[in-house]
């Protein structure tokens, strides 16, 4: 279905075309009709299928901008993903000029303040940071109309169920509430009875979570040789297209950096590159200009590249379903694909949740020695040998080379042609990546299970495999970056939060449960 069938109004669909966007998504599709007509919704379906537009969208449509007043609340689960969304809703309310604010820990709450003080019609945060501002009274959210729990699940994940409800416990009880989770634990259908008034649940069916056509790698790693272990594999490895993904915005800029120092062809993209840059980007890695491409998972949103052979996960992604998102852009129509996993010893469990979620274990490869990636480079470069001999002016240089001939042998000559295509002398060009904020320890492990990793995490080796596989495109997905943790002093003992006694009544009336209407399972 097209966005213009949805009943939203020109402006939006304006912003909407500069995005680039045209059909809507199921989520998007099935959810954005009910929220605009003004009934709570519960939109269960994986990350990455675009549930930042099914309710930001709505969200928009229905600001009031006379209204100086907070008229929407967004709770992020993460720091990241705070940032992202509040960019989304930022690009997508840019024709009607609506006023987005985001919150989040480990940033200056003065500056923070400072953009409340402008009058946001919709405010974006974190569990831990929109506490402090309420506290403050920095943040009144006695006039918010829509309330909205994004990645509901991953907030209950981390700890934040009594955050939540303190929150809720500060806007009107006269609201329309959006809840959007991958998953439905039982304790997310507590929270939709609760606080929720005869919500629609709307599921979206999990698409096929991995292809046996995509043979998965784990490599070990310690910081510090991730990224000679990546540049190595991919001397070896050789991908025809490839996609390298970050964690952040910094990581992706510095890896593009490194990736184009040591040699490859390689850009990056993410949220801070304008339309136009990000546009031409795709370009070059569509018609295979570049064919290393450093990304963020948000920035991948929508991405659809055909033949596109391996997928590099440089940071292990934070939910095992971004992992799912990010492998399924290989290994498509019938074609074979390759991805490799970098995990740091103290991430072994978020490999062990990817491999409980997809039901399959994947295969650890020994990070390629020096040598061994170095014959990688120099096969590799074989390729590029012919076209450039065939279009070499010989008739214009034949005095030199006679006399290259003369002083050469034709191996050392070879050599050095094969060497120069091969970048051998950039092979090891310095270059330093910035340590990012590690992931937290996971707490029981994820959902699906808990505990360690097989002892000591540790697996045999490897050999090397993957050359120049067909893939293609998938839709990209949303992506969580560095948890809102607590302390900081965004929260100062116990009187930050409500007793769950305070809420028990709280829009359900005490007794009364609620039933979820079950809708359209694509």
């Amino acid at each position: 279905m097209k966005f213009s069938e949805l009943g939203l109004s020109q402006d939006i669909l304006d912003a909407i075309a500069e995005h680039g966007y045209v059909e809507a998504t199921p989520i998007q599709e099935k959810t954005i009709p009910l929220t605009l007509a003004g009934r709570d919704v519960i939109g269960q379906a994986q990350t990455g299928t675009g549930k930042t537009a099914a309710f930001g969208l709505p969200i928009l449509e229905h600001i009031d901008l006379d209204n100086p007043n907070i008229q929407a609340v967004v709770i992020s689960p993460t720091r990241e993903l705070a940032i992202q969304t509040a960019d989304e809703l930022k690009k997508l309310g840019h024709d009607k000029h609506v006023n987005v604010q985001v919150v989040f820990g480990g940033s200056d709450i003065r500056r923070q303040i400072q953009g409340l003080k402008s009058h946001p019609q919709i405010l974006v945060g974190t569990p831990g940071r929109l506490l402090d501002h309420i506290k403050r009274h920095t943040a009144k959210l006695g006039h918010v109309k829509t309330l909205v729990l994004d990645e509901a699940d991953e907030m209950l994940n981390m700890g934040f169920l009594d955050d939540i409800e303190a929150i809720i416990a500060e806007v009107p009880d006269q609201r329309q509430t959006l809840l959007f989770s991958a998953t439905m634990p039982p304790a997310i259908k507590r929270i939709g009875v609760q606080f929720m008034t005869n919500p629609e649940h709307i599921q979206i069916e999990a698409k096929e979570l991995t292809t046996d056509l995509v043979e998965q790698f784990f490599v070990r790693v310690r910081p510090q040789e991730k990224f000679d272990a990546l540049t190595r594999i991919l001397d070896v490895q050789g991908p025809k297209l490839g996609i390298v993904f970050g964690r952040t915005k910094r990581r992706v800029e510095e890896l593009g950096r490194g990736l184009e120092a040591r040699g490859y062809k390689a850009a990056g993209l993410h949220g801070d590159l304008t339309q136009q840059m990000r546009s031409r980007v795709l370009d070059q890695f569509k018609s295979h200009e570049i064919n290393i491409l450093v990304a963020t998972d948000v920035a991948a949103r929508g991405l659809d590249v055909k033949d596109v052979t391996h997928v590099y996960n440089y940071d292990i992604p934070q939910d095992p379903e971004s992992y799912v998102h990010r492998i399924g852009r290989t290994g498509r129509a019938g074609a074979t694909g390759t991805s490799v996993t970098f995990v740091l010893p103290n991430e072994m469990d978020y490999l062990r949740a990817i491999e409980e979620l997809t039901k399959k274990r994947m295969t650890p490869l020994q990070p390629a020695t020096l040598a061994e990636a170095r014959m990688g480079r120099i096969k590799n470069a074989l390729g590029s040998i012919k076209p450039l001999i065939e279009k070499a002016p010989i008739d214009d240089m034949g005095d030199e080379v006679s006399k290259l001939v003369s002083q050469y042998t034709p191996e050392q000559l070879a050599a050095g042609l094969l060497a120069q295509v091969a970048g051998l002398d950039q092979q090891n060009a310095p270059v330093e990546i910035s340590r990012e904020r590690p992931l937290p320890r996971r707490k029981g492990g994820h959902r699906n299970g808990g505990g360690g990793y097989r002892g000591n995490g540790r697996r045999g080796g490897g050999g090397y495999r993957g050359n120049n596989r067909n893939g293609g495109g998938y839709r990209g997905n949303g992506r969580r970056g560095d948890r809102d943790r607590r302390g900081n002093g965004e929260r100062r003992g116990n009187g930050d939060r409500r007793s769950n006694g305070d809420h028990s009544n709280h829009r359900s009336g005490g007794s009364s449960r609620r039933e979820f209407t079950v809708r359209n399972k694509d």
